[in-house]
């Protein structure tokens, strides 16, 4: 677990934005629940790949037409029962921080694993978004 006042900015670069910040398991479960609507759910994290890709690559990519119609996000090493049920809903992938998950009525539609997002740009991930936006929202 990382002290509250180290991730609070951190949290905030996306809540600040729209995101929900799904603290627990049952909020995680009452949105990945729901059989209609997108939902892009970002695993944020204190790394430096968050800091500057994931969370900006997130952000950037919302300016797009076609978006999703919830953004929520869980804290890796902060929120752990909450991140821990998320996960279960991003089988079969692994566990990765950061991550950036699309679900469409329920179903998970499309996934930015770690190794999709640390070394690439913001724009890269946003470009990346758009085209699930485009296709699923």
């Amino acid at each position: 677990m990382y002290p509250v006042e180290l991730t609070i900015p951190m949290a905030k670069d996306l809540t600040d934005f729209g995101f929900v910040g799904l603290k627990n398991s049952d909020e995680v479960v009452e949105l990945l629940d729901k059989k209609e609507g997108t939902v892009l759910l970002v695993v944020n994290s204190v790394c430096g790949c968050a800091a500057a890709n994931a969370r900006p690559g997130a952000k950037l990519a919302l300016q797009n037409d076609k978006k999703p119609d919830v953004c929520a996000t869980v804290f890796a090493g902060v929120d752990k029962p909450a991140v821990e049920t998320a996960r279960e809903y991003l089988l079969p992938y692994p566990p990765s921080s950061p991550a950036i998950a699309l679900f469409k009525d329920g179903r998970l539609v499309h996934m930015l694993e770690r190794h999709h997002i640390e070394g690439r740009s913001a724009q890269m991930i946003a470009d990346n978004l758009v085209q699930a936006f485009d296709a699923f929202c």
